[in-house]
């Protein structure tokens, strides 16, 4: 509902413009290496490690095995330019993994879905006025907000949606579908409803328009009846589609001028961060931070003209560090 009240006040869809094109580039750049990462992981390529935090898997293990050859699938048909080459991917890795024993085709590929009743509108708001209560409220609000923020820049930047302002025409509408979404899954008792970063894959083979999310959702409202199907898809075969769409976005790091140390750097630690953090929520807030301090105490402040907000933003983001 907050989210509902901000975007209609427009203050979402400031927030998204008040950010520098710089970092709305290393947000991009960002997301590319974070779900590259959660492909690897998904696959166990890449496996945590006590010691190093994280180290390389198993490349000999039957997951590692059919998640390369899927890769290998999809970087040859891309190269050769073929339409679909994430999906034809995910499809051969699918069907490489029945015979290594890792998924089998069901017995029956439709399914009738659960009754919602036990979920729908069981909401709770016996502590509302508790600290507890809110400060939990915040905390989710904090990490979905900018989750969608990065998420919305970063994808919007891959299809080459901002204007040469490093804008993002009609942003309101995409943030209103949002938190709509948001409001009516919580209804529903689901996950949170919000932007995946997994929409890359769509507008790396070329999706723009509203037809390709609406497409999107007729198949999800499919999947729902086909459910046996769709569950023999392994995580591991999925991985493949995430590490390419990774190398896609991590393309947008070309337009950062690393030249100049005071644009350059807080896209660095944007890039660095979203990753490492695991969240692209901390990658905006390390970046936001950076940028400001850097061009204040560069005496670049005046000349970049840095608005209001992002000053507004830099203390809300040093004080969730402090206060949470």
């Amino acid at each position: 509902v907050i989210f509902i009240l901000l975007t209609l006040t427009k203050i979402r869809e400031a927030v998204i413009n008040s950010i520098p094109k710089t970092l709305k580039v290393g947000i991009a750049a960002g997301i590319g290496f974070f779900i590259a990462l959660i492909g690897l992981i998904g696959c166990g390529i890449v496996v945590d490690n006590p010691a190093t935090l994280v180290s390389v898997g198993d490349l000999t293990s039957k997951p590692a095995l059919v998640a390369i050859f899927g890769f290998l699938v999809i970087v040859c048909l891309e190269c050769h330019r073929v339409r679909g080459a994430v999906l034809w991917g995910i499809l051969a890795s699918t069907l490489a993994a029945i015979p290594a024993g890792l998924t089998k085709v069901p017995a029956s590929f439709v399914s009738m879905p659960p009754s919602i009743a036990p979920l729908f509108c069981k909401m709770d708001f016996s502590m509302i006025g508790t600290a507890t209560f809110w400060g939990i409220v915040f905390t989710f609000f904090f990490v979905d907000f900018f989750d969608t923020v990065g998420t919305l820049v970063g994808v919007t930047t891959r299809a080459g949606m901002l204007d040469g302002k490093g804008n993002l025409p009609r942003a309101s509408q995409a943030l209103m579908a949002d938190a709509i979404g948001t409001v009516a899954g919580s209804v529903l008792g689901v996950s949170t409803v919000t932007s995946f970063v997994e929409s890359a894959s769509g507008v790396t083979e070329g999706g723009r328009t509203g037809l390709t999310s609406m497409t999107t959702g007729i198949l999800f409202l499919l999947a729902v009846v086909f459910s046996p199907l769709f569950l023999t898809i392994p995580s591991f075969a999925t991985a493949p589609a995430l590490i390419i769409v990774g190398f896609y976005m991590m393309g947008s790091a070309i337009k950062i001028d690393f030249s100049d140390p005071s644009e350059g750097i807080p896209a660095f630690l944007t890039i660095l961060a979203m990753p490492t953090a695991y969240s692209i929520s901390e990658g905006i807030a390390i970046g936001v931070i950076s940028w400001t301090i850097v061009n204040v105490v560069t005496g670049k402040a005046k000349e970049k003209k840095i608005s209001p907000l992002m000053y507004v933003l830099t203390v809300l983001f040093i004080l969730k560090y402090v206060l949470l």
